[in-house]
């Protein structure tokens, strides 16, 4: 094959790499999986440090990506992340990079990520009433997330962002009081559309909060008006908050899709890539990569992987299935 980037078949070219450095978490979040669990990957499957390095190494060298977001699972649980994104931020063209993170253990490990060369963090955090965030996650662990984001922004990993999702009947009428918190933190927060991607496949449509909802929440309190800055890529549609500067945003992946302008591709914690967060197939690099490929024969199985991503994720088209694996799985 000829050189080039991560074109797929419409036009898109994928600039965006999210890699997940594992499938397990610490959390048990009632949309993701069920409270006791899954079953975790096996070691042997995981890529090595040294195998997610080279892969990213032929993203950024070969193949034109230029930002690099880490995910998990819980990437903080993956012991060589320090390292990884040492590595990583130390390539030329230097990457971009970010991590998802639910926060457990940031306040930890903030100080050495941003040394690392960690541009920002991500943490998902639904509400910040106590009793609700146990529902959710199942576990008692609130104050350590508040207190991983405060290291974050205290090492300069910032804009801290904030990824909220609403649960119909638990923290649904919980959008003015998080944005609020937010702002009074300088954190910037998103809220995203609950997605077809939990492990129980329990996720229906009529229950979701919709985007169109969490504004009508937000407006009772706030004045929101459309962001001036072109939305490109971004899967966050933002609004000026009370006349700015802050914003709060609105990623909704279900009822307002942004498949047109997907830049992203995704790498699973056992080296398979995925074209689409709601792909029902994925490429297999791990094996090749184990057999000996070279970095160029790697790039092409990777150009190829593109050329079967569809124009849309579908979730509205009544032959939609929800993919196999979990977003825990998959990385976000």
């Amino acid at each position: 094959m000829t050189a080039g980037g991560l074109t797929d078949r419409f036009g898109r070219t994928a600039t965006d790499l999210r890699v997940s450095l594992t499938d397990r978490c610490n959390l048990r979040c009632s949309y993701c999986m069920p409270a006791e669990g899954l079953d975790w990957l096996p070691t042997p499957d995981v890529l090595t440090d040294d195998e997610v390095v080279r892969l990213i190494t032929i993203a950024v060298e070969h193949l034109g990506v230029r930002e690099v977001r880490f995910t998990g699972g819980e990437p903080l649980v993956r012991r060589g992340l320090v390292d990884i994104v040492r590595r990583t931020t130390r390539l030329a063209p230097r990457p971009e990079t970010s991590l998802t993170t639910n926060a457990l253990g940031l306040a930890r490990t903030a100080t050495a990520l941003a040394d690392a060369g960690l541009d920002r963090v991500n943490v998902s955090l639904d509400t910040v009433r106590r009793e609700d965030f146990h529902e959710i996650t199942r576990r008692d662990r609130l104050d350590d997330v508040v207190a991983g984001l405060e290291a974050a922004k205290a090492a300069g990993l910032g804009p801290v962002k904030i990824n909220a999702v609403l649960l119909r009947g638990i923290n649904d009428d919980q959008a003015p009081e998080l944005l609020r918190w937010c702002l009074d933190r300088d954190y910037a927060l998103r809220f995203i559309e609950q997605m077809p991607l939990d492990a129980q496949h329990g996720w229906r449509r009529d229950s979701m909060v919709t985007a169109d909802e969490i504004l009508h929440s937000l407006q009772r309190e706030f004045l929101l008006e459309p962001a001036e800055e072109p939305r490109g890529s971004a899967p966050a549609e933002l609004f000026m908050v009370d006349g700015g500067p802050a914003t709060v945003g609105v990623i909704a992946s279900v009822t307002r899709p942004f498949c047109g302008d997907c830049d992203r591709v995704r790498l699973t914690a056992d080296g398979q890539v995925r074209n689409c967060l709601f792909a029902r197939e994925e490429s297999d690099l791990r094996t090749a990569l184990r057999d000996g490929a070279s970095d160029r024969e790697l790039a092409d199985r990777w150009r190829v992987a593109m050329l079967g991503k569809l124009p849309g994720h579908g979730i509205d088209d009544i032959e939609f299935l929800q993919p196999s694996r979990s977003m825990s799985a998959i990385g976000g």
